[in-house]
């Protein structure tokens, strides 16, 4: 079976963006590529994703839309 959650440390609370997208097996770019199509509602939302934390609800749903849609590979990257 496919596991969906990520891995989630005990006892950490909150991610970086980076953290986030290393937790999920994206880039940092995937990542923010995600959130851009099915999270933000505006360009000033776009604007704090790199000083937001995430928690690991967030990357759970995260975790289960990236599934659900196959997150896109940047073009001119390798996956």
């Amino acid at each position: 079976m496919n596991q969906v959650a990520p891995t989630v440390k005990p006892g950490k609370t909150q991610y970086s963006e980076h953290e986030a997208a290393v937790e999920l097996g994206v880039s940092v770019e995937q990542l923010r590529i995600l959130i851009r199509s099915h999270i933000a509602e505006s360009d000033e939302d776009l604007n704090h994703i790199a000083v937001a934390s995430f928690h690991p609800s967030d990357l759970l749903v995260l975790k289960l839309l990236a599934s659900a849609n196959s997150v896109p590979t940047p073009q001119g990257s390798a996956s």
